[in-house]
């Protein structure tokens, strides 16, 4: 199709100028990360993008050239790069105390624990500090098991739960595993994903057919008693595939039938990102057993947090269970400015109003371009799955490429997931304003005008 645009989309102005970049060139990092950087990570893009400076929703490459932070450092920065009252506070930390093991008393580890489990619901009150995702996954698991005696975990497929050795076990995505022993007594239930599933959006029982699944897998898959279930509220890497009403409710009365605690992996749909609660779970009018956190927790931080009920925590207290770094007052302090910023900033709001900005902006791209085959999400956490036939549901793993590609071209940074890397993932910091997300789709609509 050819473009009825007759000129590039123009970022909103920003009264920020970046400092002068007096580094390494692109070049010379390239060299050393090829000599000395674990050669299995990766970069985006077909020329690698070299950021040196973030301020708010925007980011800088080294020629001072500005970008859209459309994906959020993979929907880690919750609240704006470098937000000024974060910065502070973190300084002032560190120019004080920054270590401290939690073998000694410090204010930090147990002010923010306070404060965030204030703001859970229930009786979810005790907190664990970890340095990430993966981390907390673990522990939620071990924590399961030793409480129930059980051995069974109950996951989803296209899932994602990080990359450790378990946490890995508990993913369902073949491109994040690698081919060892792993994920011991991990069962993998039917995602319930309404666009491509068996049951779609017009089913209102979809949310309980789905569910089933779960129940089924304890019958035939288990010795009829689980340790855990574990769901991300919305799958991220999966595409953001959000559940019908109705999905955890009835999978969580299976999971507890069985013996079996309810874990809600909250890393990504976590800290208001979905505009209308502060935890995706809440969306789903559950309260899990067990919540795992981190990404948003530190608006870029290495800090994750596991967050239980006291009676389940005690099981853990007859053994000794230490982190060095779980509990660092410079991450506690980083961790404990976010949920102060998330308050006094009206982020949750924002995260709702522009979120439904942008969501409108992008119904409308749906109406004007066959390529989008399915747009989901809640509040700033939206996917755009892409595909070649509306019928078919084929993928358009190429397309999506090449928007990806021209909306970098264009000053947009975006993410891209699902199992067929054709899920556009937009998850930007929730500071993002009305006239940022009217650019994000303009930018968009020109992308698929170039496909």
């Amino acid at each position: 199709m050819a473009s009825t645009t007759t000129a590039s989309p123009a970022l909103p102005a920003c009264d920020h100028t970046p400092r002068p970049y007096t580094g390494p060139s692109k070049d010379e990092v390239i060299a050393l990360r090829r000599q000395y950087v674990n050669p299995a990570i990766f970069t985006y893009y077909k020329q690698p993008l070299m950021i040196v400076e973030g301020r708010m929703q925007y980011l800088y490459d080294e020629t001072g050239r500005r970008y859209l932070d459309g994906f959020g450092g993979i929907v880690t920065v919750s609240v704006g790069h470098c937000h000024p009252r974060i910065v502070a506070a973190v300084n002032r930390q560190n120019e004080t105390l920054q270590h401290s093991t939690t073998i000694y008393l410090n204010p930090a580890i147990a002010e923010y624990a306070r404060d965030l489990a204030a703001r859970m619901p229930g009786n979810l009150k005790v907190c664990y500090f970890t340095n990430s995702g993966s981390e907390a996954n673990d522990l939620a698991i071990l924590m399961a098991r030793v409480h129930t005696g059980n051995h069974d975990v109950i996951a989803l497929r296209n899932c994602y739960h990080g990359g450790s050795m378990f946490s890995m076990g508990l993913t369902s995505h073949h491109t994040w595993k690698f081919n060892v022993p792993q994920g011991a007594g991990v069962h993998h239930a039917l995602c319930p994903d309404r666009y491509r599933g068996p049951w779609g959006y017009d089913d209102p029982a979809a949310g309980q057919k789905y569910a089933a699944d779960v129940a089924d897998l304890v019958r035939f898959g288990t010795p009829g008693r689980i340790a855990a279930f574990i769901a991300e509220s919305i799958q991220g890497v999966g595409g953001t595939v959000v559940f019908p009403d109705g999905y955890l409710k009835a999978a969580y009365e299976h999971a507890r039938a069985a013996g079996g605690l309810c874990i809600a992996d909250e890393v990504q749909a976590g800290f208001t990102r979905t505009g209308s609660h502060w935890w995706g779970f809440e969306t789903q009018g559950v309260i899990p057993d067990i919540v795992t956190m981190a990404k948003g927790i530190g608006n870029g931080a290495p800090l994750a947090a596991v967050v239980t009920t006291p009676e389940i925590a005690q099981s853990l207290a007859q053994r000794i269970h230490f982190n060095t770094y779980g509990g660092n007052p410079v991450a506690c302090t980083q961790g404990r400015a976010v949920l102060e910023v998330i308050e006094t900033d009206g982020i949750q709001a924002n995260a709702a109003r522009v979120g439904g900005r942008l969501r409108a902006g992008l119904e409308a791209l749906a109406a004007k371009h066959s390529l989008i085959g399915d747009l989901r999400g809640l509040g700033l956490m939206l996917g755009v799955e892409l595909v070649k036939d509306r019928t078919t549901k084929e993928p358009a793993r190429e397309e999506a490429a090449r928007v990806f590609e021209t909306c970098r071209e264009l000053g947009l940074l975006i993410g891209k997931g699902g199992l067929y890397g054709n899920v556009l993932r937009i998850k930007p910091p929730m500071c993002l304003s009305e006239t940022d997300a009217d650019f994000l789709v303009a930018v968009l609509d020109e992308a698929f005008s170039r496909v």
